[in-house]
């Protein structure tokens, strides 16, 4: 599986990245989990944009993350935002985090850039005794014109067209966006579905905004530095003036539960 380098769009990724639902935390907290208190490690955190809504919430959180230059970025945004919250350079699959420490290990958007095996094997040494494993994704939908013109686009200057990111572009069948051979990972590892469900929600953008959120997603991030500024460019050139663009967007979460 292609490895993609969002170091390369870190500016952009921590401007764009924010879009996370005000709901998804109270979606959680009815369900049962709550943070206030809690150890909690943030796995491929990128620019923290989840980290700070936890810590937002009382956790006792850790980013983690492979990028430097994205965990420079989460740095920079303690500083401004005046959050005490650690971030460490290290990966999924060997975080370096002590063992059976954490309550609950949560994942956003990348669970599909994982060595899944290894990661797995990863948090369950991480987690206590019934720890949870939360995987969110979440994304604009296609349908308005805005991301259709988007899609024009771009399908210009990326070869092999636009393909779902990472492990989800390998899966012939999703539920949710999520391959369904993910579940049963999950389950045979000794991970306990507890609660799968969907927010829908919408993001409004002006034109520099929009084009922003593109330059970070993985079809971009991915292109020589030349060819992603022409694309971005032409992106400009074709989108409408008529702004705020008001773009759809889904969140799943997924709750899992490590069995007794």
């Amino acid at each position: 599986m292609e490895q993609i380098n969002f170091g390369q769009v870190a500016k952009s990724y921590a401007k764009a990245r924010e879009d996370i639902p005000v709901s998804l935390m109270d979606s959680l907290y009815i369900r049962g989990v709550y943070f206030d208190g809690r150890k909690v490690a943030d796995i491929g955190c990128g620019t923290g944009a989840l980290t700070r809504k936890m810590a937002m919430r009382k956790a006792d959180v850790i980013g983690v993350d492979p990028s430097k230059e994205l965990l420079k970025y989460a740095n920079e945004l303690n500083r401004s935002k005046n959050y005490k919250i650690p971030y460490m350079q290290s990966s999924s699959e060997s975080t370096g985090l002590q063992d059976s420490q954490y309550d609950i290990v949560t994942v956003m958007r990348a669970w599909h850039w994982f060595d899944r095996d290894r990661a797995i094997r990863e948090i369950k040494r991480i987690l206590k005794e019934k720890g949870t494993l939360i995987v969110v994704d979440s994304g604009f939908l296609t349908g308005s014109g805005v991301v259709e013109e988007t899609f024009k686009v771009l399908s210009k200057y990326v070869s092999g067209g636009l393909k779902p990111a990472g492990a989800k572009a390998e899966s012939k069948q999703r539920i949710n966006g999520y391959p369904i051979e993910w579940f049963d990972e999950w389950q045979n590892n000794g991970f306990e579905l507890r609660d799968f469900y969907r927010l829908n929600y919408s993001v409004p953008f002006s034109k520099e905004e929009w084009v922003e959120r593109i330059e970070s997603v993985s079809w971009l991030a991915g292109l020589d530095e030349k060819v992603r500024g022409n694309a971005l460019q032409d992106l400009r050139d074709s989108l409408s003036a008529d702004e705020p663009y008001i773009i759809p967007h889904e969140c799943n979460v997924c709750i899992l539960r490590l069995k007794d």
